[in-house]
């Protein structure tokens, strides 16, 4: 099967799979604060890191939400890691609202300060990534033509982290709970993980064992 991007209907798919092709995606959890300080937060589904030194962060948006607006008007924004325990409140979270309502009491949820953005975080979060944004521009198509979107990258300045899900000097993804974003209304739970290594690190490091 192949089809034109965009016309999946027309190739008898009534949804569109690319979303579902390209995961599972990080959910990235964003809280912000608008221009008269009040909180927000929201998931997003196109969220990635795109560089280790300095860690770089970028997130899109279909449309100027208020996340995105209020990133680029503070300069700021914390990803928060969604859990399986966090899910029913970060499902929640996407609700739309009117502008200024707080999505972390809508969702239950109680924030926690952060030490270099001004920007809340999810208390109840096992890490979170306190971020700063360096560049954010409209998302053009290959003709140039803008497609209303935008991406927001952050650079992270300050990493937040339980005991709980610290082993042996690692992350632990399992003793987090992670949940991912898969396309459609499907959602993945981190419970199982394999290591292997790569061709150039010829021995240096393998599974099970400490960095050298």
């Amino acid at each position: 099967m192949f089809y034109v991007a965009g016309q999946h209907r027309e190739a008898g798919l009534p949804h569109d799979p690319v979303k579902a092709i390209v995961a599972p995606r990080p959910i990235g959890w964003l809280s912000t604060l608008d221009a008269q300080g009040r909180p927000n937060l929201a998931p997003y589904s196109f969220t990635n890191m795109i560089q280790t030194v300095p860690p770089i962060l970028v997130f899109g948006s279909d449309g100027v939400k208020h996340t995105a607006a209020n990133a680029i008007a503070t300069g700021e924004f914390v990803f928060n890691l969604a859990t399986r325990d966090l899910f029913d409140a970060m499902n929640a979270s996407s609700e739309t609202l009117a502008e200024g309502e707080d999505e972390f009491a809508f969702a239950g949820l109680e924030t926690a300060p952060c030490r270099l953005v001004k920007a809340p975080r999810v208390a109840a979060s096992p890490a979170s990534l306190e971020c700063k944004v360096i560049q954010h521009g409209a998302l053009r198509d290959v003709e140039g033509r803008d497609t209303g979107g935008v991406f927001v990258m952050g650079q992270v300045v300050g990493v937040h982290l339980a005991e709980s899900v610290v082993k042996d000097g690692r992350f632990d993804m399992l003793a987090a709970g992670t949940v991912a974003r898969c396309g459609y209304r499907d959602y993945l739970h981190v419970t199982e993980l394999f290591s292997a290594l790569r061709p150039t690190d010829r021995g240096s490091w393998a599974p099970g064992q400490k960095d050298r």
